[in-house]
Order: structure tokens, then C-alpha cells, then sequence
């Protein structure tokens, strides 16, 4: 009864978010999507989320995936022409299993939710109330790893040191004999001369994923996922699978990948594979991979926002990137982000009154393949000092303003008075504010599904700096995108620089106006269109 109640009181504290601050619509230059057009595939919008400090419905200060459900309307409503909610069409959730530890990559249960996160019927619920809205969800997997609490490690360790050398379980883990550690790996003792391989904690001993038997753990996982409703998998650390051997990590994932194919033919997988682009673009052969070059305040995007380098660079560098990419799958959907759980907030080096925020989130949502934000990044959230820079201080509760009893999680020591930005409640009604910002740009992609799928023609603005932009081509349809992130209101005659002729503004979003007379085009500072 009390779970109840408490769970009644924070939705009757969220309606403000959705009903007292819905006069403001965004409905921008009469900007609509046409949703019998919209494709069905996995171009989306994707809205990353660590559950525990998302939001709480039973005040224990843990956020809950009762708790997201419970605020699916400010995410997407399931009317993509509303002007009311974000308008993401996806969801990442960080780990829901079993862990002993507050970030949960550390998996002591893989066919179960964390009983501090809920349980299997709350993950039911939220599924089935994000499919009505049109959200598809994928969820966080590890499996380079388990925890050292994992009853398949617990029995492996309890059978060496009772000398039963012939329990299968041993063989679901790396252990070795001392003399036969890898020097590029780490070890850690288990018993008289044995280690096993654990390269991020003692905690987190590594499979053996050569072993069938793992493997065929892993099938039973991955049918019991996808019928519990989910759209897909992040992979965690995929170059951990057999560290520092590629070639054994893509024939893995590649065997992956069928399986997950065999279940769920229109499967959605992205992995996170942290290295530089050319190592990245192989792993394309087998599922989509996040873009790190975009990301960071040394990404692409960081540094065209605050005007370090043009935007003719960037253009530039998403091309190059995409053609990379296309070599390993030509119908390759990339993942680009600015940031996410393992970094620094993009707010934290982008200032938002000065509209980088806006202007970096322009750069990289207006672009291809499947976007993924960070949860709080569209109200310019903050985490992290310089001189802290622990994970906990990444992934702070979410702040509604609304009195959500999330709680930071354990470890974190950022001051709240460092949050200047403010809170969902303070942005929702503003109609300039960074939140609407984002709206306007998920409206302005979805009715412009050139953006996302469309073969890509950079153009190349001789004399501009802040100004640049492409054209994007998909089925018979050509779309100009061009951004302004400079100070200054910028004419140019398009007709100089490319053959293609617009004459229908598609929407744009900043700070300012943008105008086209003619094939002269008029943009202010801090702004992006799109041209038809």
C-alpha cells in the first residue's frame, strides 16, 4: 500500500511537467510530421537512462523503472505532432540485473531486474507503456564479464578449492595457471598457483567465450530479453571480449549477432567499441557502433560549438566517417552522441546562455543515422569537477524540480549549487529554453527522415567559419541542412555552392530566424535549418 501511494504522489507531482506548461507548443514555421510517411526502421532518436537516478516512484531515493514509466509522457507521448514531449523514439537503459554495486556492470543475474530497480512485471509494464507511445527499448548487456558474486563463479572458485577440477563451471571463466598469464591482460589470484583474467576489477572475472556452454548461456539470454519485450541490446566493451585480439572479437560478435538475428530479425545493437574510427569501422561488419569522434569535449562537435574549428570540418569529417563505416556495411546506421555515462556532461564544457549546448546538440541530432542522448543533456545538467572526476558525479539524479525523491548515487560529490542551468520544471514553458531547443531539432528530424537515412553530399563553404552544411538524399528527395554557430547573421547565395535548388524552408531551430529569398539564404547566430 505504501509502494502505491507513494507511486500515485510522484505522478500527481509530475503533471505540471506535462499539463500546467502546455501552452507552450512547438509548432515552428507550421512544422508537422506526416506519420503514415514516417519509415519503419531503426533510424531513431534514442534517450540514454541510469535507471537509478532517473526517477523514484516509492520514495527509497533509488530511481526505478516504475519511475520512468511514470514519466514516458515527458519523453514521448506517442503523438509525434503534440509539441508536448521530447519525442524520443528509443530507449537506452543502463543495467537492470542484479548487481551488487550502484552501476550494475557487474551482473550477478542475467534473467532478472535488480529488486532496488523493481521486478520482471515493473520491466513488463514500462515496455509495454514505452511500445504504446512508439518507443522501442534496448538494454544494456555485459558480457565480457559477470560479477565475482555470480553463482557461476561462486561454484567455479568453491570446486577448485575442494579439488574438483571436472565442474563445468570452472571453464566458463579464464583461469589460468601463473605461468601462463598474458602479459597485455590482468590477473588475479584465485587458488594455489591459478588466476583468473579480470582487466576492470578482481570484482569482474572474465568469461570464456570460446566455451559452448557460455555461449549457449548467452542464447538462453538473449530469448529470454526479447520476449520480455526488448527491441535490442548496447553492448558494453566489445573490445574486451577477447582483449586485443580484433579478429577474435569480430568472429565473436559476428556469431552474436546471429543469434540475436535468429530471434528478432529487425534486432536493433549498437555497440560500445572506445577506440579510434578506423578501429571502430570493422565491428560495423556485425551491429551499429556509437561515434567517439563526435563525442568529448576534444569530439567534432565540442569543438565546432565553441568555435575552435569549422563547420566545413565537421561536414567533412561525417563523410569521411560514414564512408569508413560503409565499407564494413553499406546500409550501416551509425550512433552519433556527445556524450554518456563514462564522460564528463557536454554542459559542463559547453556553455548553455551562450547557446553552444543548443548549437552542439543541432550539430549532431540534425545528422545521421540513430542519435543518442544522454538523459539530462537536453536541460544542460552539470557533473564533475576537474579535480572529482568519478563516475557518480557522471550520472546525478535527474532534476525535475518537481520534488522526485531520486537521490544522487553513492560516491557522487558534485554541489548542487554548480547546477545552473536549471531543472525541467524551469525549462518546459520557455520556448527558448535548451529543453525546446531539442524538442524543436527530434520535430524537425523526424519530419525530415532525409536527415537520417539520406546519402550524404557535404558542401564546402569557402571563406565561412562558423557557417557549413550538406545536402542529404533518401528514395527522391533532396534536403539541405546548414547551421550558423557563430555570433554573427550570415547571407549566403547557396547557388554558388551547389546546383541544387531550394525553395521550401523545412523547419529551423536556435536562437534566431532563418530565411530564404530566392536561393539567398539568411541565418542567425546560434541557428540550423533545414531547405527542401
Amino acid at each position: 500500500m505504501k509502494k502505491t501511494i507513494a507511486l500515485i504522489l510522484i505522478l500527481i507531482l509530475s503533471i505540471p511537467l506535462f499539463a500546467c506548461h502546455s501552452e507552450y507548443v512547438m509548432t515552428q514555421n507550421d512544422l508537422t510530421v506526416d506519420v503514415d510517411a514516417l519509415p519503419e526502421d531503426n533510424h531513431r532518436v534514442y534517450y540514454e537512462i541510469f535507471v537509478g537516478a532517473f526517477s523514484d516512484s516509492n520514495e527509497d531515493g533509488i530511481g526505478d523503472l516504475n519511475g520512468i514509466a511514470g514519466r514516458l509522457d515527458y519523453l514521448n507521448d506517442g503523438d509525434p505532432n503534440s509539441g508536448e514531449s521530447l519525442g524520443v523514439e528509443g530507449i537506452w537503459l543502463m543495467p537492470v540485473m542484479p548487481s551488487p554495486s550502484y552501476h550494475k556492470y557487474d551482473v550477478m543475474d542475467y534473467k532478472s531486474i535488480d529488486p532496488r530497480y523493481g521486478t520482471m512485471d515493473d520491466f513488463d509494464h514500462f515496455v509495454e507503456q514505452a511500445n504504446t507511445r512508439g518507443i522501442d527499448v534496448i538494454i544494456d548487456l555485459v558480457l565480457n564479464h559477470t560479477s565475482s558474486q555470480h553463482p557461476w563463479f561462486e561454484q567455479a572458485k568453491a570446486a577448485i578449492e575442494d579439488g574438483d577440477y571436472d565442474n563445468p563451471y570452472i571453464d566458463y571463466y579464464v583461469i589460468v595457471p601463473d605461468g601462463q598469464r598474458e602479459n597485455d591482460k590482468t590477473y588475479h589470484h584465485l587458488h594455489d598457483d591459478l588466476y583468473y583474467e579480470g582487466n576492470f576489477s578482481p570484482d569482474m572475472p572474465e568469461l570464456n567465450l570460446d566455451n559452448d556452454d557460455v555461449r549457449d548461456e548467452i542464447k538462453d539470454i538473449l530469448a529470454f530479453w526479447y520476449d520480455a519485450g526488448v527491441h535490442g541490446f548496447r553492448l558494453d566493451a566489445t573490445k574486451y571480449a577477447y582483449l586485443n585480439d580484433q579478429a577474435k572479437n569480430i568472429e565473436f560478435w559476428g556469431w552474436f549477432i546471429d543469434e540475436c538475428k535468429s530471434i528478432k530479425p529487425d534486432t536493433f545493437v549498437v555497440g560500445e567499441t572506445w577506440s579510434s574510427d578506423n578501429a571502430i569501422a570493422p565491428y560495423y561488419e556485425n551491429f551499429t557502433n556509437f561515434d567517439f569522434g563526435m563525442a568529448q569535449s576534444t569530439g567534432y562537435v565540442s569543438i565546432v560549438a565553441n568555435q575552435r574549428d569549422t563547420v566545413n570540418w565537421l561536414v567533412s569529417y561525417m563523410d569521411r566517417y560514414r564512408n569508413l563505416v560503409e565499407n564494413y556495411d553499406s546500409d550501416a546506421i551509425l550512433a552519433p552522441f556527445i556524450s554518456n555515462h563514462d564522460m564528463n556532461r557536454a554542459a559542463g564544457y559547453l556553455s548553455v546562455p551562450d547557446y553552444e549546448m543548443h548549437s552542439a546538440a543541432s550539430l549532431y541530432i540534425l545528422s545521421y543515422g540513430s542519435p543518442f542522448i544522454y538523459y539530462g543533456e537536453e536541460i544542460g545538467m552539470k557533473g564533475v569537477r576537474s579535480t572529482e572526476p568519478t563516475d557518480a558525479n557522471r550520472r546525478l539524479a535527474m532534476l525535475w524540480g518537481d520534488g522526485d525523491s531520486v537521490e544522487d548515487p553513492v560516491g557522487s560529490t558534485f554541489d548542487p549549487d554548480e547546477q545552473t542551468n536549471g531543472t525541467v520544471r524551469d525549462q518546459i514553458g520557455d520556448p527558448d529554453s535548451l529543453y525546446n531547443h531539442y524538442k524543436k531539432l527530434i520535430m524537425l528530424r523526424k519530419a525530415n527522415p532525409e536527415i537520417a537515412r539520406g546519402e550524404y553530399e557535404p558542401l564546402h563553404f569557402d571563406g565561412y567559419f562558423s557557417f557549413g552544411g550538406f545536402l542529404s538524399t533518401y528514395e527522391t528527395s533532396t534536403i539541405g541542412v546548414f547551421h550558423n554557430v557563430g555570433e554573427e547573421t550570415i547571407t549566403v547565395d547557396l547557388s554558388e555552392y551547389t546546383d541544387n535548388a531550394f525553395d521550401i524552408v523545412r523547419g529551423y531551430a536556435g536562437k534566431g530566424d532563418a530565411s530564404l529569398d530566392g536561393q539567398v539564404l539568411t541565418i542567425d547566430s546560434h541557428t540550423s535549418i533545414v531547405l527542401k
